[in-house]
């Protein structure tokens, strides 16, 4: 084999890797709308968890997550500063069945529920301010209500 084909082939392996680098980046943290047909029971996910009277900010964490920390820190100023909105932190780590029943790849990540429990935003990764607004929007407004049966 030629040696610039080589150094050509490394080359777009390298453009190639970057690119989806970048665009796994760009779409983390943005609100997903959801349908609002899920329900989230607070028993299943502990002892002693309740949801707040409009919406709940659940995050799932792990033990080994760099970005967990810091997306506790910010969930709960948000909820600090919309009454009626609790914040609710839940360890994946020793929970495997609620990743499955979720459909969790990654942590943090945060769900957006309304007063009722359903949940009305999905954020995958460190939620972007202007998501969780978003998310907050949708589920006080219920803008998925339509589709609850």
């Amino acid at each position: 084999m030629d040696l610039s084909l080589i150094l050509l082939l490394i080359g777009g392996l390298v453009v190639v890797s970057t690119a989806v680098g970048f665009l796994v980046k760009a779409l983390e943290g943005r609100v997903k709308k959801e349908d609002g047909l899920t329900r989230v029971d607070p028993q299943t996910l502990g002892e002693n968890i309740s949801f707040g009277s409009i919406g709940t900010l659940l995050q799932f964490s792990s033990e080994f997550c760099t970005k967990c920390p810091g997306t506790r820190k910010f969930l709960a100023q948000v909820a600090e500063h919309h009454p009626g909105v609790t914040h609710v932190d839940v360890d994946l780590t020793h929970r495997q069945d609620l990743a499955q029943q979720f459909n969790i790849l990654q942590t943090p990540t945060t769900f957006i529920l309304d007063d009722s429990g359903a949940i009305a935003a999905r954020i995958g990764g460190s939620p972007r301010p202007e998501a969780v607004s978003a998310g907050l929007e949708i589920a006080i407004k219920r803008e998925h209500d339509s589709y609850v049966i």
